[in-house]
């Protein structure tokens, strides 16, 4: 593997296919895209499959979704002629989470709230990771505070694997001109006023002019505003 400074001023103002088409052939087999349904990661389905048919995707059904999520993943499925994989928690650990915190209890602190999703995303996801070397992601610069960092290939020291941002340079707008070109499938939801979509319970609209994030745990600072599927060294 080459340097990961190299690799970054390699690709610095290439297309988001050629930095795709490096990892898909370089780590063929041992790379996938981690798909949370995003606009980003749509994106980046289509790039994907057009250069690669059979390349891996996979997305997390923490158990409560939006329904119009279910129905994108149907509708990606059938435009693309692939079998999205798609990995759950496992019940005894959301169970034994209910139990102890309520079915919504994450709106009570922020360490409930990272609980919930190490239990109902994080778990489910080192699964997904265990047979990879590279995992490509959407994360965009501009998204939020916590992701200003972002490089386009990073070291994920956390999972300890590489990790790929082909879109961390795109702006929203960028993101939403090429869903429109290639007529990519995307969430009914963002018509409605969401421009991020997690779980049903911890997303809502946004109003206009408001951060695209702000209605992600909107509850919550802004700093503290991720998962715990992107940990950043500090």
């Amino acid at each position: 593997m080459k340097n990961i400074s190299d690799l970054n001023s390699r690709f610095s103002g290439k297309p988001p296919e050629e930095l795709l088409a490096f990892f898909l052939s370089e780590y063929r087999g041992r790379i996938a895209l981690a798909s949370s349904l995003s606009i980003e990661d749509q994106a980046l389905t289509d790039m994907m499959l057009k250069l690669d048919p059979a390349a891996a995707i996979f997305t997390i059904d923490t158990g409560r979704l939006f329904p119009e999520t279910y129905d994108l993943i149907d509708r990606t499925n059938l435009r693309y002629g692939i079998k999205m994989s798609v990995y759950f928690p496992q019940h005894e650990p959301v169970e034994a989470l209910v139990k102890a915190s309520g079915v919504n209890g994450f709106y009570e602190s922020v360490e409930k709230r990272k609980e919930c999703c190490r239990v109902r995303k994080i778990e489910p996801l080192l699964r997904a990771l265990s047979t990879l070397d590279v995992w490509i992601c959407g994360l965009r610069q501009e998204q939020s505070v916590t992701r200003t960092g972002a490089q386009a290939v990073e070291w994920d020291e956390a999972n300890r694997l590489i990790k790929v941002n082909p879109l961390v340079r795109w702006s929203e707008q960028e993101v939403w001109r090429y869903i429109k070109a290639q007529q990519v499938p995307h969430n009914a939801l963002h018509g409605k006023g969401f421009p991020s979509i997690g779980c049903q319970p911890c997303t809502r609209a946004v109003e206009a002019g408001e951060d695209i994030r702000a209605g992600r745990w909107w509850w919550e600072n802004p700093e503290h505003k991720e998962c715990g599927l992107h940990r950043r060294a500090t």
